[in-house]
């Protein structure tokens, strides 16, 4: 029922992901006045999607508060969460109210239990194929602590989705010096390097350029700072792409030199296309929830789900917890004492 076009854009989306996915299935919740009409023409989806009425939707403008307190056990948004927490769903997706999400799906799943904020990784297309960033909207700020989580779950996600085995990390910064920057993102810099944990390499610190070249597998920062980037970049690319329509119908001659061209044209229009790399994952719950943007449409909608797929059935939490666990292991108050014992022949 979420985003500005609800399942008129939400199905036909899970439409073209069923395509691509012939062994996965779909829990459907909303509104049943709406959405059936609409999966009546979807007959794929159809036949491997199951139903559910609910009587309330949260709204796009809704505050998290409110949304909690009147669509909490009867939304539909609130219901697809709850799958997951039940069992019932591997993954919940969702194109509606960013904040509203979050705060239920905090609520319904609760973070995992050496996370004390989640974050939202989006997938970033680089000259290098694509990289891993976070926080992109999750939180305002982002203490030592968090940012180390952050480089833990987002060196998971990219082992899981990029199939590489120790991603590098690197924290964005104001410069690479290390004398530069807040003091969090120093001290953070500083644990990264000395604990030189196994799922990750620590690269250092990274500038707004890098996020484009692809430098590391995984760029950690802050929601607020997160989010202007990632806004940013899709407003560039979209006024990138507004550049050439208008340089290439101007003369004659430019429309010729286009038509010669538009192989490559349409190469660099597929790269830069935001649809493709939609779906943000929210990291550090106990299950695995997916937010598409909501403006988009049905080819963004398969793309959100393409992720999701992805990373139920490479088995993102356990790799997560896994780390999580290994990361406590070398900061504990115990590992000091340990660390003789286990080197004795």
């Amino acid at each position: 029922m979420g985003g500005d076009h609800g399942p008129a854009v939400v199905l036909p989306g899970a439409e073209i992901a069923a395509q691509r996915h012939p062994d996965a299935r779909f829990v459907l919740y909303g509104e049943e006045a709406a959405v059936l009409p609409v999966l009546e023409g979807l007959p794929r989806l159809k036949a491997v999607s199951t139903f559910h009425h609910c009587d309330v939707s949260i709204r796009m403008d809704d505050k998290p508060s409110q949304a909690l307190r009147q669509g909490r056990y009867r939304s539909s948004m609130w219901r697809a969460i709850e799958a997951v927490k039940l069992g019932e769903a591997n993954v919940a997706v969702s194109a509606g109210n960013t904040g509203a999400l979050m705060a239920m799906a905090k609520f319904c799943l609760r973070t995992m239990a050496s996370v004390e904020r989640p974050a939202i990784a989006a997938v970033w297309p680089t000259l290098r194929g694509e990289s891993v960033v976070l926080d992109v909207g999750a939180t305002i700020g982002a203490d030592t602590q968090q940012l180390v989580d952050f480089s833990v779950m987002g060196g998971a996600m990219a082992r899981a989705l990029f199939g590489i085995e120790r991603p590098t990390v690197g924290l964005l910064n104001i410069g690479v010096e290390e004398v530069k920057g807040q003091d969090e993102i120093r001290e953070a810099g500083r644990l990264l390097r000395e604990l030189n944990l196994p799922g990750i390499t620590y690269h250092g610190f990274v500038e707004g350029d890098d996020l484009g070249r692809g430098t590391v597998d995984v760029v950690v920062t802050e929601g607020f700072t997160g989010n202007i980037a990632l806004k940013t970049a899709e407003g560039t690319a979209r006024q990138i792409a507004s550049y050439l329509r208008a340089a290439m119908s101007r003369t004659l001659m430019a429309k010729i030199g286009y038509f010669f061209a538009k192989g490559a044209f349409d190469r660099l229009r597929d790269k830069m296309d935001p649809r493709k790399v939609n779906g943000g994952v929210f990291l550090g719950l106990n299950g695995i929830v997916i937010k598409s943007h909501g403006g988009t449409d049905a080819e963004g909608m398969a793309a959100a789900i393409d992720v999701a797929y992805a990373m139920a059935s490479k088995n993102l939490l356990e790799r997560i917890e896994a780390d999580l666990r290994a990361f406590g292991s070398r900061t504990s108050p115990d590992a000091a004492l340990e660390a003789p014992e286990s080197s004795t022949p």
